[in-house]
């Protein structure tokens, strides 16, 4: 007969054996959930979303200046809502003469009052400003954006100069993965859709033979799938959203992605500098 004592020692032991003690253990931890059927993917994806985001910075997930849509507070109402219009963003970075200083952000939704009201200055609708460093935790970064209702922040470098902006969305997207937005498209609709002349929205799981096809190309089947593998081979990984990406004569934009595989991309075909190798 086991003693009371002893048995007192049975949950310790159980607590041992089961709590994990590092991130490391945790992470196996989910995965044996996953395997044992206990949650499913999109919670395992989450999961691991909410122990990532404590190990990354704002500078890993931030839209760099170099690609951010600044409005310059000096432009016409006509040049802001085409720039809006243009961009579909709900929020812009507003400067002045100098695109290192942002002297607020501009709602999307308040250009209607823009719009309306003549006498209006645009000063006077401008929200204030947060900046954040590139070191910035994200998780301290999100509860910061909930506690303060912000969705916005200018990330700077050492120098105090303006290095991109970050928003809750990046912040979440690392955690849900790709936010669907503005690029929004029907499953049903073609995988190659034609918007300008040499620009085309293409589906990342489109089969790289239709894409080879429709642009007279001849990327190897037997090494690349779908146009979503061409260019994370190409690249060696997985791009993000608004990383520059160019081969081959083709310049393309991420439009949507999340952390694991991409969904929907734009091309620009730039036909002097299209790869003659690539084509039949």
């Amino acid at each position: 007969m086991i003693k009371k004592d002893k048995l007192k020692i049975i949950p310790k032991l159980l607590k041992r054996i089961i709590q994990p003690k590092t991130k490391e253990e945790l992470l196996i931890l989910l995965q044996k959930s996953y395997q044992a059927n206990l949650i499913d993917s999109d919670s395992l994806m989450m999961l691991e979303g909410v122990l990532g985001i404590s190990d990354m910075q704002a500078r890993d997930v931030m839209i760099p200046r170099s690609q951010v849509s600044f409005i310059n507070i000096n432009d016409s109402i006509d040049v802001i809502i085409d720039t809006a219009l243009h961009t579909a963003h709900s929020r812009f970075p507003v400067i002045d003469e100098d695109n290192n200083n942002v002297i607020g952000i501009l709602l999307a939704k308040d250009l209607v009052r823009l719009n309306k009201e003549k006498d209006l200055d645009l000063r006077d609708i401008l929200r204030p400003p947060v900046y954040i460093p590139e070191s910035k935790k994200l998780n301290v970064l999100l509860k910061e954006f909930r506690s303060n209702r912000n969705h916005i922040a200018i990330v700077v470098d050492e120098y105090a100069g303006i290095a991109g902006i970050l928003t809750i969305e990046d912040v979440l997207e690392q955690i849900v993965g790709e936010i669907e937005d503005e690029f929004d498209y029907d499953e049903n609709e073609d995988n190659i859709i034609q918007e300008e002349t040499t620009t085309f929205r293409i589906k990342a799981s489109t089969e790289l033979e239709e894409f080879n096809e429709f642009f007279k190309t001849n990327y190897p089947i037997n090494e690349y799938q779908t146009v979503g593998g061409l260019v994370i081979s190409k690249l060696g990984h997985l791009p993000k959203k608004n990383e520059p990406i160019h081969f081959d004569g083709f310049d393309i934009e991420v439009l949507r992605r999340d952390s694991r595989r991409l969904y929907l991309l734009r091309f620009s075909v730039n036909l002097d500098q299209v790869d003659q190798d690539i084509l039949n």
